[in-house]
């Protein structure tokens, strides 16, 4: 027999409640940009005012339907899946209220309502905030797949209360969390036992039972937008783009040109600043073996930054970046081959050289999360010297998974004013490398343990393949494509501006 506690049920809003922000425009400008672009962003930015206009008036869903036509009229169905699994969760978490979260994650039964169209939303109330049902609007979609930009419902706040009706046929839902506001319509808050309006009071403490502490955190997110593009913020990023696109030319023309030791201190003329800590090793001697580097991976520009910073060229090994990153590269790079045997044999090589840069991870994580760290480095040397790597940028993100990883140094170096910070630990002692009997696994995990120390990050056993299924749905397998469908890809990149 079940207990009163186990079925204990709450219907909460999403926007304004769950989340502290009551208007979604920002959430469907982030689909015009990322499943669209420029243009489209720019077209929904423009009609803010209108969108405002008609909110102030008290026509809501007349916004709503604008802003929904606007940001997906065209669009594939997959596209605006794909902003929804891998770019939207990251902005929604950082918004959500824990004062709302603590009253909505002690219920058993939690559903989220909406008024954004459900499949921006149903992948992060599920997988974070825990939902076991989402109640949205839903897009009309063509028999081609693509969204007409149109919506199901004719009085979202009726078609709202009716799922709800529906939803709960047996019995009332106990706890309501939701906005107070004025409409014709009945609000979904009247089929709750106990009502509770936004924002939801600190020392609420209805239900005492705590299912759930905390929602579960975003690890991977993708999209190249930093900040949530509200109107203000959408605009200062729009009216800085073309003399970003000036500047990354500039930027990546003078590292062309200029020696790797100059690079940090010329780089302060053009905004962008290297900081270094610790103490790093003397360069490698003729007929010794290298150091070799390990890494924490935060954009491609690592191993670039880390030459810098060195004054000396050290090669790289690398996997998934692009052919025209390798040309355009100031150091030498190495693929890997996902072949154990092969990879080792040319790691050693490489070794015997001169100092060579891992980076153990295998792809790169944006939240301060380290992944898994494969053990191959541990094996092959323990001339082994780790380097924590964090950068900071505040418009545009230098990673991608689902775009054109080619565009990420541009990117980069858009930024108005882009931070690295370098900070070199202690070679290991032999006592903490192979050498002493440790095992090649537990030494790749003191060495990712002593890096999240240093950068306040936390561990993980997340692996590059769990990235790319959340962020591509794909496993990260890189296949070499051909000029052709390189270019291809650089339009497809860009495929908003023939929207």
């Amino acid at each position: 027999m079940e207990s009163s506690t186990t079925s204990y049920s709450v219907v909460s809003e999403l926007e304004g409640t769950l989340l502290k922000n009551p208007k979604p425009f920002a959430y469907f400008m982030l689909v015009a940009f990322e499943a669209s672009g420029l243009i489209r962003f720019a077209t929904l930015l423009f009609l803010w005012p209108i969108i405002a206009l008609l909110d102030v008036l008290g026509y809501r869903n007349g916004s709503l339907k604008l802003m929904i036509f606007v940001a997906t009229a065209g669009l594939h169905e997959s596209e605006i899946e794909s902003v929804a699994r891998a770019v939207l969760p990251k902005f929604y978490m950082d918004d959500v209220s824990m004062d709302a979260w603590k009253a909505f994650g002690s219920c058993d039964k939690r559903v989220v309502l909406t008024r954004m169209p459900r499949v921006m939303v149903e992948r992060f109330a599920k997988d974070h905030l825990r939902a076991d049902e989402v109640i949205g609007t839903e897009i009309v979609v063509n028999r081609f797949g693509y969204a007409t930009g149109l919506i199901q419902e004719t009085n979202v706040d009726q078609s709202v209360f009716n799922s709800v009706a529906n939803l709960f046929v047996d019995r009332r839902p106990q706890l309501g969390l939701g906005r107070q506001i004025t409409s014709d319509s009945p609000t979904f808050l009247s089929l709750c036992e106990e009502q509770v309006h936004a924002p939801v009071p600190s020392n609420y403490n209805g239900h005492i039972q705590r299912l759930h502490v905390q929602p579960l955190p975003v690890i991977f997110h993708d999209g190249r937008l930093v900040k949530l593009p509200t109107p203000a913020t959408a605009l200062l990023i729009l009216l800085w783009i073309p003399f970003g696109i000036i500047l990354a030319v500039i930027r990546i023309f003078v590292g062309f040109l200029l020696p790797l030791w100059a690079i940090p201190y010329v780089s302060r003329i053009f905004n962008t600043r290297f900081t270094v800590k610790g103490k790093p090793p003397a360069p490698a001697t003729p007929g010794k073996p290298g150091v070799l580097f390990v890494c924490t991976h935060r954009t491609l520009m690592d191993p670039v930054v880390l030459s810098y910073v060195l004054g000396r060229s050290i090669p790289a090994v690398t996997y998934s970046i692009s052919r025209l990153s390798e040309i355009l590269s100031p150091i030498p790079t190495f693929r890997l081959t996902r072949i154990r045997d092969v990879d080792a044999e040319m790691i050693k090589k490489e070794l015997s050289n001169g100092d060579l840069v891992v980076y153990p991870e295998g792809t790169t994580c944006r939240e301060p999360f380290l992944l898994r760290f494969s053990a191959l480095f541990a094996e092959l040397t323990d001339n082994i010297v780790p380097v924590a790597m964090n950068y900071r940028v505040g418009f545009f993100h230098a990673t991608t998974a689902r775009g054109w990883k080619g565009l990420d140094p541009i990117f980069f170096f858009m930024n108005p004013r882009p931070v690295y910070e370098v900070t070199f630990l202690n070679q290991l002692e032999v006592e903490a490398t192979c050498s002493s009997g440790k095992s090649p696994y537990d030494v790749a995990n003191y060495v990712q343990r002593i890096l999240a120390a240093t950068l306040g990050f936390e561990c993980t056993n997340f692996t590059r393949k769990d990235k790319y299924r959340v962020l591509a749905g794909n496993d990260g397998t890189v296949s070499y494509l051909s000029f052709l469908d390189q270019v291809k890809k650089v339009i497809t990149t860009f495929k908003p501006f023939f929207h």
